[in-house]
């Protein structure tokens, strides 16, 4: 009885785990798309699956982080992490404290239930809860490393762009407007947040608050170079057009110095697969003929 309880309790972390995963990675399929239209609810708007689903998750998610514990500062860096890889909506940091307590539980319950915990029970539970721990902060990191090069890669298109719009007349926030228009769909990352700079200026900001907090945002030393230049630019009164495209030029070069870096990095890459991978192969394919007809004179001249 007991065992069959623990099966349908591990069974169940592993699900919430992977839903989790599903969530997060911002990935659809086409047969929820689909199912989606066709899920209605009585006496009440038409309500699509992923919308419905999210909306459940985010509860149970909400209900788990409530009874965790929580701390002001690190909340607040995990907030900023999580904007940074682009989950902004309220709900993202309650789910992700309740995504590391549920992967802590669901390893946890792997190391019992494996039976690996019984070599050295104590030593095996910390490092599930430390792995745990871990894991999702490895996870958020690759993410807010993924979007930051989505972000680094699209900006020399985008100031490019930029300038073309500057030296036709346009102003900044025009400018900044058109771009993110047209690179809608080539660039989304860099066009959001373009959108949340020209939406916090129509809110009320200044313009240097909200290019100082598309900085802050993302943590892009490009964009942070952008973002000084500009502000450097208004503060003293130079031609905002001929200020891009210095720094269009300059960023450019460091996109260049930067595949160049990586094509030279290849060949160090290259040392431990042509090591442990491709020479043995190679090896037997050419000595092996040879080594098998050794053998077979050896065994002759042993007669």
């Amino acid at each position: 009885m007991f065992g069959s309880a623990s099966v349908v309790i591990f069974g169940a972390s592993i699900i919430v785990v992977m839903a989790l995963i599903y969530a997060f990675s911002g990935g659809s399929l086409l047969i929820t798309d689909r199912l989606g239209r066709l899920w209605r609810l009585p006496g009440h708007e038409q309500v699509g699956l992923k919308e419905s689903r999210q909306k459940l998750l985010d509860t149970i998610l909400s209900g788990i982080s409530r009874i965790l514990p929580s701390s002001s500062d690190r909340s607040s860096e995990t907030d900023q992490r999580l904007a940074r890889a682009g989950f902004r909506r309220p709900e993202a940091a309650a789910a992700f404290r309740a995504a590391r307590f549920i992967v802590i539980v669901a390893l946890g319950g792997l190391t019992y239930f494996t039976g690996f915990y019984k070599s050295n029970p104590v030593l095996l539970f910390v490092v599930a809860g430390v792995a745990g721990f871990i894991l999702p902060d490895i996870w958020l990191g690759r993410q807010v490393k993924a979007r930051q090069q989505l972000l680094r890669l699209a900006l020399p298109d985008a100031l490019d762009l930029l300038v073309i719009c500057m030296e036709a007349g346009l102003g900044l926030d025009q400018a900044l407007m058109y771009v993110s228009e047209e690179l809608r769909i080539a660039h989304p990352e860099l066009c959001e947040e373009f959108d949340l700079v020209n939406a916090e200026v129509r809110v009320g900001k200044t313009r240097m608050e909200a290019l100082r907090s598309l900085s802050a945002r993302t943590g892009v030393d490009d964009l942070q170079a952008l973002v000084a230049t500009l502000i450097q630019t208004d503060r003293f009164g130079t031609s905002v057009a001929q200020s891009l495209r210095i720094h269009s030029d300059d960023l450019r070069m460091k996109r260049r110095q930067r595949a160049e870096e990586m094509a030279a990095k290849t060949t160090v890459k290259m040392v431990i697969p042509l090591v442990f991978f491709i020479f043995p192969a190679l090896f037997v394919v050419i000595l092996g003929p040879a080594v098998i007809t050794m053998f077979r004179i050896l065994g002759q001249l042993h007669r």
